[in-house]
């Protein structure tokens, strides 16, 4: 037994990991007898392998041959000479292009895999001499009308070297953009530098688990005697979180309540603004006297600029893995961050900074092991995407946030987003705001984005019997053009997700879930039943969609939408089914519309490739404006599923909960489902002996309970709040609970628990629900 570290235990030595992006192309210099692994994680993605050997290029230093055009990088040289976009990286191969003056058009590939190759396939190559081997993964757009949809996927290089390399610098990234300052700050010490208004600070954990406390100072107040620098107080009161984000909460204040720094991107998301910077008293109190501290690195530091020497430096404490537990005591741990990582700033006043490599290697604070820090400052004039990183596991490359194929549309409308699930999406309207936006979704009709949706095209002979064995619902009796809400179990029964899944043909399949792990689990249950004909492949970033909901929906899109004879009539499209059409006429864009959503009422989803996105959004506000349309946004949306009795991930549902306990048992055929799946016997074993049920609360008063909230009867807790609003259609505050089947039935009182739970108390009811429309009949109308 030995203790686990996914992604963080160093690898065997000798081995490179590498990917290579859909449309993207990866270059490594390979040296005589290193082994170069091309893997196909996904399944039927093609890769184009070209050879420059010193000289020029040519196939047999690695003994392929080279006989297809290389079109990904005719595709890139292409769009170099046009000032198009190229991507990140791909200065790199076209400078090994140039540098071995070999023209891209006169360049050839071996293409390895096929059409229909299994997922994870892989071919490996042993360099017999010298070369640059450049590896691409060719792009076509996914057809939204093609029932063999093949979304472009990623490639995984591994390259074992046949000498091992001495041990070197660790690498840093490479720099975002031409830095104007590039320090490396030494462990244990602390540097400072001057940084102009708008410029761009990058603090980047060089080796990982590593913490840099980060000072700054506004340079005007400084030069008129008066040190103002970052205040953790004021700073937590006015973006109500612990540490600023990305986002709308991004700001570090002054004791002023003026911002100086606004965070950008941040690639771990965790850090600290409650502790001080380490320094000499604590190191005494723990029994390590004369011990180098940041504090003293600090003062040392700004000495040049009279600041006032502290004991301790209140700081934003970067890196730093703190929390509260449950005891309200402040714990910290080994830092989330990894080799890389980084967080990056943007100045907003002309300041004076100072960071450090903090010392402490007397706990674990920075994992037992000081390390380096590295800063960059870049230009004013640069352009950065606001983004915080997510990891689908422990071992995945991180991702930014994103925007969707609407974003264009939506921020000509708002300021007001927020982080969700990988992408930014718009919390409220500006002008409009939820209650607003509800109202036109009650009364009229209302256009969201729920771009994020995680789509995977599960496709081929055995992908029938990989949903059947994977999710709650009969699949075999899909039909085409039907789509079925599901529940996703693990073996305990507990939710990892829930679903739809659309039926595309006999053999094609469309997976929309919450959560990128999913297909992950998909394709891990199809090595594990030895399904070796399906597979399960990404189709987030190629399928695009909004959702146009509300009593007058059908009249709005109606004359927009065509569908032709082989496809049902738009109006004439029932609840839980969908068709492929066109926008306009039947040589608009191509879409997929089906007649779901996540509000309550009449509704449907419109899903079209992310470049097609702003002509649809704009067809659908054009057409809607007759009627009343507005946009609406994650708030407003979060009171109409309330209403509705819809679960969210997270608040409703989790890994520890089953379907009965998340208020979908319908969702579990147990009697007319015969074959097995992920779950069942412990379903089984769960309904015959319930403990929890979600029911619907109206409670007394205005006062609206929040997510986690306690229930009680008498002393004991019996129940937790799930999801809570204030109903405007029904003028009552109403709430969705997880309680005990002995306090379930309809009629039962029971009281929320607000502050400890013991002072006071809401009185509350158990209701039917849904609150809103309880049979559904505006959905299916």
């Amino acid at each position: 037994m030995r203790l686990l570290l996914p992604g963080l235990v160093a690898r065997e030595p000798g081995l490179e990991s590498y990917r290579v992006r859909p449309g993207g192309v990866t270059a490594i210099r390979v040296e005589p007898g290193d082994r170069l692994t091309v893997i196909d994680p996904q399944g039927r993605q093609t890769a184009e392998l070209s050879v420059i050997s010193d000289g020029g290029g040519n196939g047999a230093a690695l003994g392929i041959t080279a006989d297809a055009p290389a079109a990904t990088l005719r595709s890139l040289a292409k769009a170099q000479s046009d000032g198009g976009e190229r991507g990140q990286g791909a200065d790199v191969v076209l400078a090994a292009l140039a540098a071995n003056r070999v023209d891209a058009n006169d360049l050839r590939a071996l293409r390895l895999f096929g059409e229909w190759s299994p997922a994870a396939n892989q071919e490996s190559f042993t360099a017999r001499s010298a070369a640059t081997v450049l590896v691409a993964a060719p792009f076509a757009a996914m057809s939204v009308e093609d029932a063999q949809a093949n979304p472009p996927t990623e490639l995984s290089l591994e390259l074992r070297r046949a000498v091992l390399r001495p041990a070197a610098e660790p690498r840093i990234p490479p720099p975002l953009a031409d830095p104007v300052l590039d320090l490396r700050i030494d462990a244990a010490t602390a540097l400072r530098y001057e940084v102009k208004a708008g410029q761009f600070i990058q603090v980047i954990d060089v080796e990982g688990r590593q913490c840099s406390d980060f000072l700054a100072f506004d340079s005007a107040r400084l030069d008129d005697g008066v040190e103002r620098g970052l205040d953790s107080t004021t700073t937590r009161y006015f973006m109500s979180q612990p540490y600023p984000q990305p986002g709308l909460y991004g700001k570090f204040y002054d004791q002023d309540a003026n911002p100086l720094v606004e965070i950008v991107r941040d690639t771990v998301g965790r850090h600290d603004a409650f502790g001080l910077a380490c320094n000499a008293k604590y190191y005494e109190d723990m029994g390590y006297p004369g011990h180098i501290n940041c504090s003293d690195n600090f003062n040392a530091q700004l000495e040049a600029y009279a600041i006032e020497p502290r004991t301790g430096w209140p700081a934003l404490n970067l890196f730093y893995n703190t929390a509260f537990d449950a005891h309200n005591m402040l714990v910290f741990d080994e830092p989330w961050s990894r080799p890389g990582d980084y967080v990056l700033m943007r100045a907003a006043k002309d300041l004076v900074c100072a960071s450090s490599a903090c010392p402490d290697d007397i706990d674990a604070s920075n994992a037992w092991v000081p390390t380096d820090i590295h800063v960059r400052v870049y230009d004013a004039e640069r352009k950065f995407s606001m983004a915080i990183a997510h990891r689908v596991t422990p071992e995945s490359d991180a991702t930014l946030t994103k925007e969707t194929g609407f974003h264009s549309r939506t921020s000509a409308l708002t300021r007001q987003f927020t982080e969700y699930r990988g992408y930014w999406l718009p919390s409220s309207y500006d002008n409009h705001g939820p209650q607003e936006e509800y109202w036109a979704c009650r009364e009229r009709a209302a256009v969201m984005d729920l771009s994020p949706l995680r789509k995977f095209e599960v496709l081929g002979p055995d992908a029938e019997a990989l949903l059947q064995a994977c999710v709650t619902r009969n699949i075999r009796k899909l039909s085409h053009g039907q789509v079925v809400y599901s529940a996703v179990c693990n073996e305990t029964g507990g939710m990892i997700d829930d679903c739809t899944v659309f039926r595309l043909g006999d053999s094609n399949f469309r997976f929309v879930g919450g959560d990128d792990y999913s297909g992950v689990w998909l394709r891990q249950q199809a090595e594990r039943l030895g399904l070796d004909r399906v597979w399960v492949k990404s189709s987030t970033d190629q399928l695009h969609n909004i959702a146009v909901q509300g009593p007058a929906s059908r009249d709005l899109l109606a004359e927009i939408i065509w569908t032709p004879q082989t496809q049902p009539s738009f109006r004439d499209l029932n609840w839980f089914r969908f068709a492929i059409g066109r926008l306009g006429e039947h040589n608009g864009t191509p879409l997929l519309v089906s007649r779901t959503g996540y509000s309550g009422e009449l509704g449907y989803e419109l899903w079209v490739h992310p470049d097609h996105a702003p002509a649809l959004w704009d067809a659908v506000w054009e057409a809607g404006q007759p009627y009343g349309l507005l946009p609406l946004g994650l708030d407003a949306l979060d009171i109409l599923r309330i209403e509705a009795g819809l679960v969210f991930a997270g608040y409703d549902f989790s890994d520890q909960t089953d379907p009965y306990e998340a208020g979908i048992g319908f969702t579990v055929p147990l009697k007319t489902k015969e074959d097995d799946f992920v779950g069942r016997e412990a379903l089984v074993t769960r309904k015959s002996s319930p403990q929890r049920q979600l029911v619907g609360l109206e409670l007394a008063g205005n006062e609206t309970a929040l997510h986690g909230d306690c229930v009680h009867v008498g002393r004991s807790q019996v129940g937790v709040i799930t999801s809570a609003t204030r109903s405007p259609i029904l003028r009552k505050n109403i709430a969705l609970c997880r309680i005990s089947v002995q306090y379930a039935e309809i009629g039962t009182e029971v009281e929320v628990g607000k502050l400890d739970g013991q002072q006071k108390r809401i009185p509350a009811q158990v209701v039917r629900f849904p609150f809103y429309d309880p049979d559904k009949e505006k959905p299916r109308s």
